[in-house]
């Protein structure tokens, strides 16, 4: 049998994930000798790539739609995306912020203030978390007075960094930037409620190419599919999805 040490798994990874998925990689290669590594960007982002030309071997994408545009294009193993995770919208603020006692109970008066005059948020037409956060927005009653205030980034680690740095009062992000040590320490983040916002549930497909060997692709959706992993994930900041243990989705 073939080695696979002098292999490389190319991963399109949606950027909610940059806080996870590096890890996770090392440790695949680790066990298995696959070289493994990612690039981070929005889902619609990667999605173009890809459907482009972009050389990769999987697309772990922030929902189902970017995926759905992949596999309409001929481009995917599966007729349908494999859902491996559901992601959890939040409301971050710093430590140092005249909002620093932002609650679930008090967020929408939080918005409503008159004193904020910024608030990140991922492009809803390129980030899947940007799109939940507006329709978090409109379900909250919310969208009209905070879209002046709207910093909108391109992805939502670019979002994270906007508030992070003070450039934004307050962000929309993913709960696996706002767990990260960093964000931990600089600030804290309240759930959006869950009925707010479609569920984000994040899908992942193997990009076909013409002559290809996917193997190591597929042992990839299986390491992923781990119990081990799951929990990882989980403690990161993204939820368990029954649909990410269930090989029996993937329509080869």
């Amino acid at each position: 049998m073939v080695a696979h040490a002098q292999q490389t798994l190319r991963v399109a990874a949606a950027a909610d994930l940059q806080p996870l998925l590096p890890g996770i990689l090392t440790q695949f290669t680790a066990q298995t000798g696959i070289h493994a590594e990612a690039s981070y960007q929005s889902s619609a982002t990667l999605a173009t790539q890809i459907i482009n030309g972009a050389p990769f071997d999987i697309f772990m994408a922030a929902d189902l739609s970017f995926p759905q545009h992949v596999i309409a294009a001929g481009l995917a193993e599966e007729t349908q995306p494999i859902v491996y995770a559901q992601g959890t919208l939040v409301l971050w603020t710093r430590n140092e912020s005249p909002f620093r006692d932002l609650s679930t109970n008090t967020l929408g008066d939080t918005l409503r203030d008159p004193a904020l005059r910024s608030v990140a948020i991922a492009n809803a037409e390129h980030a899947p978390y940007g799109r939940a956060a507006q329709a978090a927005l409109e379900h909250l009653g919310l969208y009209d007075a905070v879209k002046p205030k709207l910093v909108v980034a391109e992805n939502i680690a670019q979002t994270a960094q906007y508030v992070d740095s003070g450039n934004a009062q307050v962000g929309f992000i993913s709960l696996t930037s706002a767990m990260t040590p960093r964000l931990k320490a600089n600030g804290h983040y309240v759930l959006v409620p869950r009925d707010a916002y479609p569920p984000i549930l994040q899908g992942v497909v193997i990009v076909k190419h013409t002559g290809a060997d996917s193997a190591a692709a597929h042992r990839f959706l299986d390491y992923l599919a781990s119990a081990a992993v799951v929990r990882q994930l989980e403690a990161g900041g993204l939820a368990p999805a029954a649909a990410a243990t269930t090989p029996e989705q993937r329509a080869k």
